[in-house]
């Protein structure tokens, strides 16, 4: 018995990790860690003090190399304003097969955070900086201004 006990917790089973290679749903999970607060313009040393961690774990959390636990994600839910379902939204298909086939990695070509022009730190602080526009009529031509630019065509 305490021979597959072992085995259960080491690195040599059929859907073992490799060493240093965090989980996709981690990886995801933590994503949305650093973009929710790097939204609301928050430091990863200020999330670590209010959570009463270092800001190192803060960004082993967002890179995925730590896993968050139930608690501590419904802790960090509750300082950034967030429900707690707000980490998983917007999951890939691609890393709910592979959380829902065990598989611990993804394949070479999967970099969707990367690509996505969500998880950008420039489209993260474009929305901090409309956001503390106060006017709301500048607020909204701006966003105009954006739409028109994006299109091709020229404002008024």
């Amino acid at each position: 018995m305490l021979a597959s006990s072992a085995s259960a917790q080491d690195n040599t089973g059929p859907q073992a990790r490799p060493v240093g290679v965090p989980r996709p749903v981690d990886v995801h999970v933590g994503a949305r860690l650093r973009q929710r607060r790097t939204l609301i313009g928050m430091s990863q040393e200020k999330l670590g003090e209010a959570v009463g961690l270092t800001f190192q774990q803060i960004q082993k959390y967002e890179r995925g190399a730590n896993r968050i636990g139930a608690s501590r994600l419904f802790e960090l839910s509750q300082i950034l304003d967030v429900p707690v379902s707000y980490f998983f939204e917007d999951m890939s298909n691609e890393v709910k097969k592979a959380a829902v086939n065990g598989q611990r990695t993804l394949p070479e070509t999967s970099e969707a955070s990367e690509s996505d022009p969500l998880m950008r730190r420039e489209t993260l602080e474009l929305v901090r900086a409309y956001y503390r526009i106060e006017d709301p009529k500048v607020r909204k031509r701006l966003f105009e201004l954006a739409k028109a630019i994006a299109n091709g065509e020229q404002m008024d």
